[in-house]
């Protein structure tokens, strides 16, 4: 939504905007009460939520938290909560343009870099399902899609 604005405030300098134009708007204005809930829930949730997901990442496949015999827990725990943040700040404010270009498309690279990208798609995978246990089925609906966002950029 804010990128949607940012353009819309550009685009209609000087004259009021049509109803086409302000029509994501009014969406996301129908979702908002639903999305300020969801992140309230997800903020607090936060902390269960990357131990939940940690522990079935480690049940899938341990190996995926170690290169050799390094563990690397704690920078998986860092890069997924910096990964969850953004997501669910794109979920507060409907920008997941915004999240892609932000943060996704720069930590893509870094992935790649590091061939972290199988560890990257179980993880969002695993999110969603540890995330719906935590929201209503309409804040769920809300907020996978963006975390589907986040698994198709980062564990391809």
């Amino acid at each position: 939504m804010l990128s949607q604005l940012q353009t819309l405030v550009r685009e209609v300098d000087g004259r009021y905007a049509t109803d086409t134009e302000l029509m994501f708007l009014q969406n996301y204005l129908q979702t908002a009460r639903l999305r300020f809930s969801a992140y309230q829930k997800i903020q607090k949730a936060e902390t269960a939520i990357i131990q939940q997901v940690k522990q079935k990442l480690k049940a899938t496949d341990p190996q995926l938290l170690r290169r050799g015999k390094v563990d690397l827990s704690a920078k998986w725990q860092r890069d997924a909560v910096i990964g969850f943040r953004y997501c669910a700040h794109a979920l507060l404010v409907a920008d997941e343009e915004g999240l892609e270009e932000r943060l996704l498309l720069w930590f893509q690279s870094i992935i790649r870099s590091f061939k972290a990208q199988q560890s990257c798609d179980i993880t969002y995978k695993i999110m969603q399902d540890v995330v719906r246990q935590h929201l209503t089925p309409q804040e769920a609906e809300l907020f996978c899609p963006i975390l589907a966002q986040a698994r198709l950029l980062l564990g391809q």
